[in-house]
């Protein structure tokens, strides 16, 4: 069964090959290192995640890297604002590295609560001046670039193919000049050096052919996937709205040096987590770290379930309701699980039809309807080594053993519960019992008292 991925460049599911048999190099847009990365950046890297085990799971060996943004993303894509890193060190009273490599820490963290699989490699932009710099250099030999009073600028009018990933209609963009593009030659026209305004003001700020400054936040992934993946590779990855400027700006500037088309065999990106049917965000809502999911009472792996269920391309509208959906149904399947016997055996049509889901461009709801319908199928043998298989992809930790905490919720309804029956009212009684039987729990009336256990527990 072949491995289809949709590709964003052709717009359509491909038949994924390799640029060399049994590998496949990965760079995926990481953090930018100024804050906390909330659920919605999260749920891009959970899809990653599923990427590499994916084709880990297709025997493929996996080269993955993702870049750590450490300087030079400003807090607007039109080139101008503060630069991210710079305002936080401000707002923090911190020097720029104490700010990366606290949110960094922050960020790896995130990444083993939600049993994301590290990268090979973690470069960071600030790590890479020099790399940036001969880029820029080679750019400039071959006539892309132009000079400016703030910086160096490519010249997309020189690069026939710009705005191919997004599609973007240059003639219409150019005709829209009457909004104000300063010194640039056109709008779509982006920063690959900027230079520093005070010299000897901004913490962070590098000596280059040009005068004094600091790297663009596009010319960053070209240099550093480039060094660890070589000057083509296989699969880009990140969110779609660095479709159409920062991924866009990647392919120009990368295939004008390297002189390879297509610079990336296949470019995919996943939709975004909506709150009220809106983008989450500071204003919009929903804007949660997993720490304060766990305040909430949800474990991360809880939240990684309900990424699972709708599909990486598709928009996912996250209320704390819906998460506790996932919860419960999470807990079930671990409580069904818990009881299964290992019979050492593999079921091979199970397994067959997980893989036709997950190869099918990443079909991971699918896949868990696979798995589902196999621990409660009655009949079928093997059940607990497929289960180890397929959680292999899905990484939820199905198998491992935990001490469970009774949440606050199953308590309060056990103390309405023992109300109800001090009252005699059986069947609100009853009716309580259910509620705690849905959310996974079973209660034992004793002479010493009520138990709660889970279901399946021993």
């Amino acid at each position: 069964m072949p491995l289809k991925l949709y590709n964003t460049l052709t717009r359509k599911k491909e038949i994924f090959k390799p640029i060399k048999k049994g590998e496949v190099g990965i760079y995926s847009c990481g953090p930018t290192v100024y804050w906390y990365q909330h659920i919605g950046n999260l749920r891009s890297y959970i899809s990653w995640d599923l990427l590499k085990r994916v084709l880990i799971f297709n025997g493929y060996k996996v080269k993955h890297v993702m870049n750590v943004t450490d300087v030079g993303h400003l807090t607007s894509d039109a080139d101008t604002g503060e630069d991210k890193m710079e305002k936080a060190a401000t707002r923090e009273g911190k020097n720029a590295r104490e700010i990366a490599n606290y949110y960094l820490e922050i960020f790896r963290d995130d990444f083993n609560k939600l049993n994301i699989l590290y990268p090979d490699f973690w470069p960071k932009a600030t790590e890479h001046i020099k790399e940036q710099i001969e880029i820029i250099k080679k750019l400039e030999e071959k006539g892309f670039t132009y000079k400016t009073s703030d910086g160096i600028y490519f010249d997309t009018s020189k690069f026939k193919d710009y705005g191919k990933l997004a599609r973007l209609n240059i003639k219409e963009l150019q005709a829209g000049k009457r909004i104000d593009i300063g010194e640039k030659k056109n709008k779509t026209d982006f920063a690959l050096w900027k230079f520093s305004k005070n010299p000897g003001f901004r913490q962070q700020e590098w000596q280059s052919p040009w005068g004094v400054g600091f790297p663009g936040w596009h010319i960053e992934c070209s240099a550093m996937s480039s060094k660890y993946l070589g000057k083509q590779f296989d699969i880009h990855t990140g969110g779609q709205e660095h479709i159409q400027v920062h991924h866009t700006n990647e392919i120009a500037q990368s295939e004008a040096v390297f002189r390879k088309k297509p610079w990336v065999k296949y470019w995919m990106h996943g939709a975004w987590l909506l709150f009220k049917g809106e983008k989450v965000s500071k204003s919009k809502g929903g804007l949660y770290t997993v720490s304060q999911l766990e305040e909430e009472g949800f474990a991360p792996l809880e939240y990684r379930y309900f990424c699972l269920t709708t599909h990486y391309r598709k928009p996912l509208d996250f209320t704390l309701k819906k998460l506790e959906s996932a919860q419960n149904s999470l807990q079930r399947l671990k409580n069904i699980i818990s009881e299964i016997k290992d019979d050492k055996k593999i079921n091979e049509n199970y397994l067959r039809y997980f893989e036709e889901a997950i190869n099918d461009d990443l079909n991971i709801p699918e896949g868990l309807q696979v798995l589902w319908k196999l621990v409660r199928d009655e009949k079928a043998e093997g059940k607990l080594e497929t289960i180890k298989k397929i959680d292999n992809v899905l990484g939820l930790e199905l198998l491992k053993k935990e001490k469970i905490k009774i949440p606050d919720e199953v308590k309060k309804l056990v103390e309405e519960r023992e109300i109800a029956r001090n009252s005699k009212n059986w069947k609100k009684a009853d009716e309580i019992r259910e509620k705690i039987n849905k959310k996974g729990y079973l209660i034992e009336d004793k002479k010493e008292g009520v138990a709660v256990k889970k279901v399946g527990e021993k």
